[in-house]
């Protein structure tokens, strides 16, 4: 072997050495990265932040952060749009897109109350620490968790799907429904200005076994929708003998009960 050759190999030897090393080092970096699951924000900053989303942008996105006429923020589309990424690309678009129509009207501090209140949304704990502008940068995006579904109780507002029929005596019912689940508002007050579901999301959901006696159905025309899909939300009153609803939204999904 040459003297030439020889200096070449170690030259290379070294090249590659040096290659693994600073792999190593920047995946031991990425490894070590603070994320979003380090508990960066304070319960105190999530609530402050929930009540701004609420009056803001509770609009578009619904109160539950699964979506309307805005994106939902929660979720597969949370994880897709902003997992991987810092966290101010979140409070970047945040802050400069919305609300709609007054983008950008908010302070720097009650964005990050809404970054807040979103990161907790998905399922993300709280820390001892307020989430601050100054730390975004550092602080990787993954993705959430999503928070279990709130126990259905007596009184629960809740949201259903299923087939109106008549009952006897003038009355409706909801039969062959699906289990309830309590719906983004527990207001009724607050739910009767609230936006329907999206058909798509409520034609999806399948059938069940339940029936639910509709207390207000007259004032909504039922004889239209006879034999129709429903989607129905409003008070769940449970009975020995039944279970019964309040109405605040009443929105065909399909135009019959076959599945």
């Amino acid at each position: 072997m040459s003297r030439a050759f020889r200096f070449r190999s170690r030259e290379t030897f070294i090249f590659v050495c040096g290659l693994v090393l600073a792999a190593t080092a920047y995946t031991g970096a990425q490894d070590n990265a603070r994320t979003v699951a380090a508990g960066v924000y304070t319960d105190a900053q999530a609530e402050r932040g929930a009540l701004t989303y609420e009056a803001s942008c509770s609009g578009c996105h619904r109160a539950d952060l699964g979506g309307g006429t805005g994106p939902a923020l929660t979720d597969r589309r949370f994880a897709r749009d902003f997992a991987g990424k810092d966290l101010k690309t979140l409070f970047t678009k945040i802050s400069t897109t919305m609300p709609r129509n007054a983008a950008g009207s908010l302070s720097e501090p009650v964005y990050l109350d809404i970054v807040a209140h979103i990161l907790k949304e998905n399922g993300f704990p709280a820390g001892q620490s307020e989430l601050t502008a100054d730390g975004l940068d550092g602080i990787q995006v993954v993705a959430g968790k999503p928070k279990p579904p709130p126990p259905v109780g007596d009184f629960s507002y809740v949201e259903v799907v299923g087939c109106l029929t008549a009952g006897p005596q003038n009355t409706w019912m909801l039969t062959r429904a699906s289990e309830p689940v309590v719906a983004f508002l527990a207001s009724p007050v607050a739910a009767s200005s609230a936006p329907a579901p999206p058909a798509e999301i409520a034609a999806a959901k399948r059938l069940g076994t339940e029936t639910f006696h509709l207390l207000d159905a007259m004032a909504y025309a039922p004889e239209t929708h006879k034999g129709q899909k429903m989607a129905v939300r409003g008070l769940l009153i449970k009975l020995a003998d039944e279970q019964r609803m309040t109405i605040s939204s009443f929105d065909m999904v399909a135009a019959s009960c076959s599945e």
